[in-house]
This record gives C-alpha cells, sequence and structure tokens, in this order.
C-alpha cells in the first residue's frame, strides 16, 4: 500500500512517523502535529543542484562523487589554505577526488556555460581529540562548579572569572586536574531575573556578569568610579549581595554595570590604540556586533519596559537584526554596542588567563565548558538569524514517568535542513566558540544530534514529534572540530538514550557521563566500580539532581513534596521507600569495593557521617572512568539543591551559593583528607 502524501512529505523532512513510548508501545504521531512542523521548515524544494550543498566523508578511502544532470562540467575544488584541483567531467562520468587530501574544508564548484553549484567537502578524522595523559591511561578528577556559586572575600555577590583563578590553583593544587563549569553562554544583563544557564540568549558569547571586576585597570584608575567605590550605599550594596545565601542577581547586576560604566568612560579613549580590542572586534564581526546591539537595545528599552523579556514585545521592525530601523538604531548608537562590546572582550580576556594559568598548572585537561541545548525563545540569536531557529516550535520530551505530561524547554529549534543548507557553518562557529580556552566541552542533551522532540507552538508535549538531525556528518564535524582545539567531547547521555547513538558516540571517541545514583541494575544493584567504562566521565551527581547529602537524606523528596510536585501522599512514601533501598545497595557496593569497612554496609538508616561521605568518594575515585567530577557541595555535605527540575517561580534555581568562601573551603581539614582520599583511590588500577 502506498504511503500517503503526508506521511511521505513527513518522513522525506525527517519527521518520524512514529515513537515508542514510555512504555515501550509504538505510538503513532498525529497528522495535525505533522502539518505543523512541516508548515514551519525549510525543505528543499524544486530542481536538485548536480550535488548536495555539503558532503561529509571519514578517511579511509573517498568516495566518488557522481553529479546529477545531463551537462559536462568544470569543477574545481579550493582548500582552506587556497590550493586548487581542477577539471572536467562529462554526463554521468564521476569525480575521484584526490587521493590524500588532508583533513579539513573544501569547497568545490561545479559549473557549466550557464550556471555555477557551489558544494562543501569536509574530511574528518575518525575521532575526537584524547589529552595525552587520558590516552596513556591515566586517571583524573576535577571539579564540577557552578561558577555563580563560588563565595569569596573579594567578588561582588557571585562568583567570577577572579574566583575561578582562585579555584584552579586549589584544585590543581590538591591534586586535581580539571574545574567542569555550567554554561558560560551570554543571558540578559540588562534583565537579570532571567538567569538560567540553560535558556540563554547566546551560546557563542559569555556572561558579562562573570567579568572580575578588580582586574579592570579603568576601574581601579577612574576616580569617579573609586568615589562610587568607597561611597557607604556602594558598600552597604556590595556587603548584602555577598552575604546573601542565594545570588542576588538584581543587586549583583547593579553593582557589576554600574562600576563596567565607570571603567568604560576611562578605557574608551584608550580603544583606538589597542590592537588586541581591534582584532578582536574584527574577528567577531557582525555576529559580534549584533549580540552587543540587542544587549544595547534591551538596556535602552528596561528602563521603560522593565518587564520585558528579550524582543517578544518590542515594535515589529525592531524584532529582526537586518530590519531598517535597527540599522538606523545602530548608526545613532555606535558608542553604546563598544560598550557592550567591550564587556564580551573582557570576558574573553578573563576566561582565556583562567585556562592559561590551567596549563601553567600542568592540567591535562584544565577546563570544560558546557554547551546548552538551545537558546531561548526571543533571544540575541533568534533575533539575529530568524530562518535557523523555528520559532513556531520548541524541544521538548515527550511525557515519561517522571512527566506524564512531557516537557517543554521552550527553546525553539534549529532547523537541520537550513544547516545542512549552509554547510553546517552555525554548528561549527557554534562549536569554535564553545571549544575556545578549554580542554574538554560537555554538550548538554547529546541526543540532539541525532533527533530532537519538536513541539508545535501552543501544543502540549505530548503533541510533538521526534525530528532527525544529520547525526553522521555533525559527530564527523565535531570530530574535525574537537582534534584542531585540543578539546576532547563529553556527552550528556542520561536518560532514555536511543541505542543508535550509543556506538556512535562511543565510535568517535566521545566521553559518556556515569552518574552514581543512576548506575544501578534492574534488581537494584549498583555497578561496580571495575565496570565503568573507561571512555566515561564519573559523578556522585548533576546540578539537575540532589547532592550527594541530600540524596543520602532524602531531604530531595521533602523538598519536592512541600513544592507540591508530589501529587499524591502515597507518591513521597513510595519514593522515600525506594531510596531506603537505593542506600542500603550502595552501602553493599561499597562494602564489597573495599571503599568502606564490612560494618558500615549495615548503616542505611545513619547520617552521611564523614567517614561515610569518604567512603563514597572513596568507591567513586576505584570507578574505571578515566574522568571523575567532584561537586564542592558533597565536600562540604550539603543538601540543598542548585536546581529543582520542574520550578520555576516556586524555587530559586540557578542562584544557591555554596555555604563558605573559597579562602576556607581547602583549609578544612574534612576537604582535605577527603580530596587526599580521591587522589589515592584514583592511582588504583
Amino acid at each position: 500500500m502506498a504511503m500517503k502524501k503526508l506521511d511521505q512529505a513527513a518522513r522525506d523532512a525527517g519527521i518520524a512517523l512514529s515513537f515508542i513510548n514510555n512504555k515501550g508501545e509504538s505510538q503513532t504521531i498525529s497528522d495535525d502535529t505533522k502539518r505543523a512542523l512541516l508548515a514551519l521548515m525549510d525543505a528543499p524544494t524544486g530542481n536538485a543542484p548536480p550535488l548536495p550543498p555539503v558532503l561529509v566523508f571519514t578517511p579511509p578511502g573517498l568516495p566518488e562523487l557522481t553529479p546529477q544532470g545531463s551537462d559536462d562540467y568544470r569543477w574545481q575544488l579550493v582548500s582552506e589554505q587556497g590550493q586548487h584541483y581542477d577539471g572536467t567531467l562529462s554526463a554521468g562520468e564521476s569525480l575521484a577526488l584526490p587521493a590524500e587530501l588532508p583533513e579539513g574544508y573544501y569547497q568545490l564548484t561545479l559549473s557549466t556555460s550557464r550556471q555555477q553549484w557551489q558544494t562543501r567537502i569536509i574530511i574528518a578524522p575518525a575521532r575526537c581529540y584524547l589529552p595525552p595523559a587520558l590516552a596513556q591511561g591515566e586517571k583524573r578528577w576535577g571539579a564540577l562548579v557552578q561558577l555563580y556559586t563560588l563565595r569569596s572575600a573579594r567578588n561582588w555577590g557571585i562568583g567570577d572569572f577572579g574566583d575561578l583563578m582562585q579555584m584552579l590553583e586549589q584544585v590543581a593544587a590538591h591534586g586535581g586536574d580539571f574545574i567542569g563549569l555550567n554554561p558560560l553562554h551570554a543571558l540578559y544583563p540588562a534583565q537579570p531575573d532571567h538567569v538560567s544557564p540553560y535558556s540563554p540568549s547566546s551560546r557563542r558569547w559569555l556572561n558579562v556578569l562573570y567579568i572580575d571586576i578588580n582586574q579592570i585597570d579603568e576601574f581601579t584608575h577612574s576616580e569617579a568610579a573609586q568615589r562610587w567605590w568607597h561611597s557607604a550605599p556602594t558598600r552597604k550594596a556590595l556587603k548584602q549581595a555577598r552575604s546573601a545565601a542565594f545570588v542576588d542577581y538584581r543587586a549583583v547586576t547593579t553593582l557589576k554595570l554600574t562600576a563596567l560604566r565607570f571603567a568604560w568612560q576611562h578605557a574608551q579613549p584608550q580603544l583606538t590604540r589597542q590592537p588586541a580590542f581591534q582584532q578582536f572586534l574584527a574577528e567577531g564581526g557582525d555576529a559580534l556586533r549584533y549580540q552587543a546591539a540587542f544587549d544595547a537595545i534591551v538596556a535602552a528599552r528596561s528602563q521603560q519596559h522593565p518587564d520585558e523579556w528579550g524582543w517578544e514585545k518590542w515594535p515589529s521592525g525592531w524584532q529582526q537584526a537586518q530590519q531598517p530601523e535597527v540599522q538606523q538604531w545602530c548608526a545613532q548608537h555606535e558608542d553604546d554596542i563598544l560598550f557592550w562590546s567591550w564587556l564580551q572582550w573582557l570576558a574573553q580576556q578573563q576566561f582565556a588567563a583562567c585556562w592559561q594559568r590551567s596549563q601553567q598548572l600542568g592540567m591535562a585537561v584544565g577546563l570544560y565548558r558546557d554547551l546548552a541545548v538551545g537558546v531561548a525563545q526571543h533571544s540575541a540569536e533568534t533575533w539575529q538569524d530568524p530562518q535557523l531557529y523555528k520559532l513556531g516550535a520548541s524541544v521538548g520530551a515527550p511525557p515519561d514517568p517522571l512527566g506524564p505530561l512531557g516537557q517543554n524547554w521552550a527553546l525553539p529549534p534549529l532547523d537541520p535542513h537550513v544547516l545542512r543548507a549552509r554547510g553546517y557553518q552555525p554548528f561549527i562557529d557554534l562549536l569554535r566558540a564553545n571549544m575556545r580556552d578549554c580542554g574538554a566541552l560537555r554538550i548538554d542533551h547529546v541526543m540532539a544530534l541525532l533527533r530532537l522532540w519538536w513541539i508545535p507552538y501552543g501544543e502540549g508535549a505530548d503533541k510533538g514529534a521526534y525530528v532527525a538531525y544529520p547525526v553522521h556528518d555533525l559527530l564527523a564535524i565535531l570530530a574535525l572540530e574537537s582534534q584542531r582545539q585540543r578539546c576532547m567531547v563529553i556527552g550528556e547521555d542520561l536518560g532514555t538514550v536511543p541505542q543508535e547513538i550509543v556506538s556512535l558516540l562511543r565510535d568517535r571517541g566521545i566521553f559518556s557521563w556515569k552518574v552514581l545514583m543512576f548506575e544501578c541494575g534492574e534488581e537494584g544493584q549498583f555497578r561496580p566500580p571495575a565496570a565503568y567504562p573507561r571512555q566515561s566521565i564519573a559523578s556522585a551527581s548533576t546540578h539537575d539532581l540532589p547532592t550527594l547529602s541530600g540524596f543520602w537524606h532524602a531531604a530531595d523528596l521533602q523538598l519536592r513534596e512541600q513544592l507540591g510536585l508530589f501529587t499524591k501522599r502515597s507518591m513521597l512514601k513510595a519514593a522515600i521507600a525506594e531510596r531506603d533501598g537505593q542506600r542500603k545497595a550502595l552501602l553493599k557496593a561499597m562494602s564489597e569495593a573495599q571503599a568502606i569497612d564490612a560494618r558500615s554496609k549495615n548503616r542505611a538508616g545513619q547520617r552521611l557521617t564523614p567517614a561515610l561521605n569518604q567512603g563514597v568518594h572513596r568507591f567513586l575515585a576505584f570507578t574505571d572512568s578515566a574522568l571523575l567530577g567532584l561537586q564542592p557541595e558533597d565536600w562540604l555535605g550539603m543538601e540543598t539543591p542548585v536546581n529543582v527540575p520542574g520550578t520555576v517561580a516556586e524555587y530559586p534555581n540557578w542562584r544557591r551559593k555554596l555555604r563558605v568562601p573559597l579562602e576556607k573551603l581547602f583549609s578544612y581539614r574534612k576537604v582535605q583528607r577527603l580530596l587526599a582520599i580521591v587522589n589515592e583511590g584514583r592511582k588504583k588500577q
């Protein structure tokens, strides 16, 4: 029976006609969903060109290319270095690419007397980069840090790049090899209440609130800045921001932007004679200019429209960066655009200094960055490139036991057809921006390289469908950029992972993520340390899960009950009973691994004592994972989570600070002892 036209069109566009639901059953996608998603996509139409817009290959062996059509062609292949190869083809004849082409990007031009066609050729390595120490079989550990949570005597109420430098020094001094960071993506500095690092304004630029004001000479040398800095109201506001248990983003933003404006007045006259800044502007090009323009417009409008978020409520003539009204505003506000560009430069300079210091300290990985799965709906990126992002849809997840209605993440998806038509340049630019100045890149929800759950705008998450992405091409490009930037790749592959991507990630050298709380078999037994794969990073928890102490004491379950996330009292009782079983199983696994003494395995009802905490960290250190990530919250026995999934206003997500300042953290005897145990355990083969 022939497939109906709608289904054929959906399949051709990459829309799955069905999916396996959380019950293990095949569920059909509705026709309404197919029509809604097809209407959004820029799928190719009309006559196909002789060759696709992009072709990606991984040696050994490059296939011959056979252009379609009945014409004779002239062809020319140009490398990134300008080397030319050329020739002619008769109709139906195949083109054999030159043998032994180096890895990289090439432009192939086919032409007749009437027309030309461009095809990007990408030749990629088989695997992602791996630091030599890990390639030689060494096992390393590091600290997983939400940068904004760091306290110090010198920061301004939020962790900053100065704190990161200090943290690097201490981690290295105590045997650690890296610091894993939350996404550092640009948010909305003039709208400080929008704080989720996983719902950014741009993934290509940095969050300027992480700038360490103390490092800016122009602030120190400005008399006006210093008068403001030493004034009683400023000192009072700073004291309150530093002492708060949760980051007060509005207070921090007011303090920092005021200081940066003072510094800018002092810096601006010198910038035309600053070659490094001029080079930064040139390299950033339109992407940087429009990011700065977006921040400047948001800052200007927020004074009269404080409740706006992004460009959603802007006049229609302002809702895309290329519109004449925007261009006119930019021409009249070059100084404002330059100011926000300068902030990006400061942030980049300070972060680069942290990376350079990690290398001086001999760290194999040094810093790893986190790449969020998307950007917010009315963000700088969607404003700049509305064709690439499909604002009529959002990505999320279909219904499952943890989310019976499904999940809507309010992040517009990238159109895979536009990505291909552009030779994957937006993806390449994104990787380069996030692989800069770091030794590893964590990709959040790495399954997005294979497929994403698209939800038509205004519909529930259960009305979505999976849309396929060119996973083989994207993984090949990821390997190429990884090798070029000498940046290893970690894929966040938690939850339900399609089987077809598991081997693809492994074969490309992408590290898996193994979270202790999830490493249980079907019968509840915990995976023994020796069974952890070497090509992985192990951790006790993540930013979306309870801290180790919170898990042990079921504090996360009590919090979820207080927030109304359990719809029935019986759900809490069942969760507590399940947690009791998990504690017992973990103690048993720890005892069998000799991470604790045999008597401790019967202490499931006991609080997480320093000895038991050390036992959990010893167990993790024993794992065969090449990397181990530890949370400072777990060194301190903190219970309060940094994020509670499923909440927005109900809980202050992305704000909770560490309990103690950096100046004291590593002086605690219990922290020193715990890290010594980890160092000893990592040496165990």
